[in-house]
């Protein structure tokens, strides 16, 4: 395998336009920035359309949690970072996989809207070679919520 020398012009994101967001006072807001840069989702992405998904990565990732957060909300636990837990990088391991689980998810939704773009063949031989790249990132935000959660994998 050759490496090749070209040069890709990558579109500039412009992080002062994206704000963080906000669920609720159990989950920690997202920042879009860090998921852009923890994900690599560049900015041919634009603010709008990074939102949108992860709005509804949040909004499915919160529901598939619900029934967890209202246990440990019973315990008296205010907050996902209050919750007994590992740190790291002076962060409770399960906050990491939250946000783990809300990036891969949105850029699975991202990567499935984009992948329509261009009907050419070229890009037809694309789509077809993100399919693994979306279902790892479904698998990846499915793990994180089973590892959050304490839940076994289960393949």
């Amino acid at each position: 395998m050759s490496i090749g020398t070209g040069f890709i012009a990558v579109a500039p994101v412009d992080a002062s336009r994206e704000t963080r967001i906000v669920s609720s006072t159990f989950w920690p807001a997202i920042e879009p920035e860090a998921i852009r840069e923890a994900q690599r989702i560049d900015g041919t992405v634009t603010e709008p359309r990074l939102k949108g998904a992860l709005i509804e990565a949040i909004a499915t990732t919160n529901a598939a949690l619900s029934g967890w957060r209202t246990a440990r909300q019973a315990e008296g636990i205010a907050k996902l970072a209050d919750v007994d837990a590992e740190k790291i990088d002076d962060t409770s391991i399960l906050v990491h996989r939250y946000l783990r689980a809300v990036g891969c998810l949105a850029k699975a939704l991202l990567l499935e809207r984009y992948r329509d773009m261009d009907s050419t063949g070229k890009g037809e031989k694309k789509a077809e070679a993100q399919f693994d790249t979306i279902d790892d990132c479904r698998r990846d935000h499915l793990n994180a919520l089973a590892d959050l959660t304490g839940r076994r994998r289960v393949t």
